[in-house]
């Protein structure tokens, strides 16, 4: 199984543990037209500006883990 790893604004490595749920939660408060806006998410102590490229890669692994 695949597990998705992201990079964090301080350069610390999070697991994201409920991929399609980061995603959905991406697309409802983070993004502007399935782009990410440059916002800052927090989760768990962890913050990320939602880049398009965050963005994907997040999208990206939950449509491949599907496949």
């Amino acid at each position: 199984m695949n597990r998705l790893f992201l990079i964090d604004n301080s350069g610390k490595k999070y697991f994201v543990k409920e991929p399609q749920s980061f995603l959905n939660h991406l697309v409802e408060y983070h993004s502007f037209n399935k782009n990410g806006d440059y916002s800052i998410h927090g989760e768990n102590g962890f913050y990320f500006t939602v880049t398009k490229d965050l963005f994907k890669k997040v999208e990206n692994f939950v449509i491949n883990s599907k496949s």
